[in-house]
């Protein structure tokens, strides 16, 4: 069966900085119209920091939507056309103050499926050195370094609840246990 949807009509609801929205008409795979809210996103980035101690740099930052600090692994998002592995490095040598020797792609994970088309790219960082911390004008953050294990805890129970670095946090463990670094 094609499931597939067909826009026949897009309006722009609202052009911004980071986001763009849209209101499209599409058919959908019986034939029948509807409508389908749509928020345009550049993407994003996500990288885990893991040090030779087996801990992940993290960063606590307010989140403004949400109304409270969170604490995440070391994003950002994506210039229109910039190549994502560059944009993550760039955000780990900005927010956390290290560069890395090697870093490992780890896929991609789409945090708002039903109306977004944000995309963040994930990748795990090795061989960390000491640069320098220079954040992004009006950016307020804190680094922690937490151990991969009792980050894993932290996803588990909750406390990380950002969808991004969960991803991310799970699957660096995963790749621990299984010796793959």
């Amino acid at each position: 069966m094609d499931m597939t949807e067909k826009m026949i009509e897009r309006k722009t609801v609202f052009e911004g900085r980071i986001i763009n929205v849209y209101n499209d008409t599409v058919v959908l795979p019986d034939g029948k119209h509807s409508t389908r809210e749509v928020v345009e996103h550049h993407g994003g980035v996500c990288v885990a920091a893991l040090t030779e101690r087996n801990t992940l740099l993290f960063v606590r930052q307010f989140r403004y939507p949400y109304g409270r600090v969170l604490l995440e692994l070391p994003a950002g998002k994506l210039e229109k056309g910039e190549e994502p592995l560059f944009a993550g490095l760039r955000e780990l040598e900005e927010e956390c103050g290290v560069v890395a020797e090697k870093v490992i792609p780890m896929g991609e994970v789409y945090p708002t499926v039903a109306y977004c088309t944000e995309i963040i790219h994930l990748y795990l960082a090795l061989g960390l050195k000491k640069t320098c911390q220079h954040l992004d004008e009006g950016e307020f953050l804190s680094v922690e370094e937490i151990e991969l294990s009792k980050a894993v805890e932290l996803v588990m129970n909750g406390e990380i609840a950002d969808s991004k670095t969960v991803a991310l946090v799970l699957k660096t463990a995963r790749l621990v246990e299984e010796g793959k670094i």
